[in-house]
Order: C-alpha cells, then structure tokens, then sequence
C-alpha cells in the first residue's frame, strides 16, 4: 500500500504537467481527492492492516494528499496568471491612437430662432400663452371677424374634423388671443408661439403643419406706431440694428388697418439676389391694429381700449435668419444640414 501511494502522488505530479485549462485541473483534483477519488479508495483498505502499520500509511497518505494539494494550488496560480497574462495582450489598449469623436447632437435652426424670439418678447414684457390645437370654428373664424365665406373657411384650406364644421386643426395661433382676451381683463401683453395646419402641398415655402408666433398687445391708447416700435426692435434684434424694415398696406378681417412687414435682404443688402428675387426685400410677416369687433366680441369696449396684433411664421423667419430657400429642409432632419447651425 505503500508503494501505491508513492505511485500515485507521482502519477497525479506527471499528469499535472499536462494540464493546461482550468476545467482539466478541476478533474484532475476530482480524480485524486474527491470524496471518490484514488486516495479514498487507498485509505478504505486500511482496516485490512495491522496496529503497527494504520499509522505510518496513514501519515504517508495524508502527506502525499497535502503534496498533491499543493502541487494542484501551484499549477492553478500558473494557469491564472497565464489566463491573466493573455487577456492583457489581447484586450491590450493603445493610448497613442487619435480617439473617437462621437458626435453631440445641437438644436435645430428652428429652435434656435424661437428662442431668441421668444427672449427677446419677454425683454419687452411679453407672457407667453397657450392654448389647443384642435380648435372650435368660433374661436379660430368668428370671433376674429373672419366672415363664413372666406376662402380659409373652405374644406380644401382647413383640416376639419367633423362634418358640421365645427371643429377643426387651428389654422393659426390667433385663437389663443380670443382666449385670453376673454379671461383677462386689459392690459394684455402676449405671444403665442405653436403649431398650426393648413392644406397647402409641400413645396420649398409651403407646409401642411408649420409654426407661428402671434403677438397681441391691448391697453389703452395702443397705436400702429407701438406696433411699428416692437416689430423694428425684433427685427434689429434678429437680423442686425441696420436691418431696414418696410411696412406695406394689406387686409386682414381681424386687424384695420393692416400691415404686412418687409425686411432688407439679408443676404443682398437691399441690392437684389435670389433669396429676394431681386426686389431687394424679403416678406416676414403680417399685423395691424386689432379690429373693434374682436375686441368687443371678447367684451372689451373698443371705444376704451385699443391693441395690436403679428403673426410671424418661425420657418420664415428661420429662413431669413439663416439664407436658407428651402423649407423642406427644416423637416428631412439631415444631419448633415442641421449640423451646420
């Protein structure tokens, strides 16, 4: 039984020279010292030895366990520091390569704009108001005065969505105005910035959803001069303190008299481009001083108060500010495009 042991402790060393994965390491100590193992099996003979020798043999046995133990703790270090040793060769980082540069996301043109429109409205005292998007017919056409057989009244102009016509996507942000006017009493000093939907084909100027700003002022003795005032300053704000302004007569059911608004072209200099067709001026938007029928219609007395209105389209003015000429842009979300503001 001697000779056994000492045969099998240099079997397991020869077999351990061999082993190159963790998992036949494992087995290997499973053969030799596991509750079923080739040393088990060894020491269960010993009740067929005598007084004398159950000692020595179980000495000797128990000291080549405790060599076959180290022997097995030793190759494991090995096997791990070898494991350790490829995984830093192979997940190895070279610090002298140029890193990536990931590519962090900027705010759209549009936004860009209406911020700085909104900042500067805000400067001048302005809130800033809310209202639907699926709006009531009253609200968006009668109670600013637009008559029922306007042609923005059409099916082939409004989303309507139902059939009495009652109730329809807004087709501008005037209704917020109405709204306001009716719960607040003067002075009033808003804009209403949002979306609105109109049945236009997509073109390079044209959209079925774009976005507006709207303006109202009512108090007392408001004139079309406090109205020329705050649209010269947006304007300077905007595009520039030299940037010259142009108010042409227009009609509007809302607004009398009514205005629209032209700007120098920015990109021309008043000298005639593309972007103006060479009129030297380039259309923003549209205002005037508010109709007395809306204001009494949201029960304020016209003959006490007196106000002014704009509506100003953010891809217009996005356009303007940046020279681009085509509103399709604005939506195809190239990042290629957008990256450029």
């Amino acid at each position: 039984m001697k000779q056994k042991l000492e045969e099998l402790k240099s079997e397991a060393l020869e077999a351990l020279g061999t082993v190159d994965v963790a998992l036949a390491l494992e087995s290997l100590r499973v053969k030799y010292l596991g509750k079923k193992g080739e040393i088990t099996a060894i020491l269960k003979q010993m009740g067929s030895l005598s007084a004398e020798e159950r000692p020595v043999i179980g000495q000797l046995a128990n000291r080549v366990r405790a060599d076959i133990e180290n022997a097995i703790a030793k190759k494991a270090a090995e096997l791990e520091a070898h494991g350790l040793s490829k995984r830093l060769i192979s997940e190895a980082v070279d610090v002298t390569l140029p890193g990536k540069v990931y590519a962090i996301g900027r705010r759209h043109p549009m936004t860009i704009v209406l911020d700085e429109a909104k900042d500067i409205f805000i400067g001048m005292g302005f809130d800033i108001a809310e209202g639907p998007e699926v709006e009531l017919s009253a609200y968006d056409f009668d109670k600013l005065n637009i008559p029922a057989s306007h042609p923005a009244r059409e099916w082939t102009d409004t989303f309507y969505t139902r059939e009495d016509e009652s109730v329809h996507l807004r087709c501008q942000t005037s209704p917020v105005q109405v709204r306001v006017m009716e719960r607040q009493k003067p002075p009033i000093r808003i804009i209403s910035p949002g979306r609105v939907y109109r049945k236009d084909e997509v073109d390079a100027s044209h959209s079925p959803m774009f976005h507006q700003i709207e303006g109202l002022v009512v108090d007392r003795g408001v004139t079309m001069g406090d109205l020329k005032g705050t649209l010269n300053l947006l304007v300077s704000k905007l595009y520039g303190e030299n940037t010259k302004t142009r108010f042409r007569p227009h009609h509007f059911p809302f607004t009398e008299p009514s205005c629209e608004v032209d700007i120098q072209c920015v990109v021309c200099g008043g000298a005639g481009c593309r972007t103006c067709k060479s009129s030297g001026w380039l259309e923003l938007l549209g205002s005037g001083v508010v109709h007395p029928k809306v204001l009494a219609g949201c029960g304020i007395d016209p003959d006490i108060y007196s106000g002014f209105a704009f509506g100003i389209g953010v891809e217009r003015m996005t356009m303007v500010r940046f020279g681009i000429d085509d509103m399709r842009l604005l939506f195809e979300n190239d990042l290629r495009f957008l990256s450029q503001f």
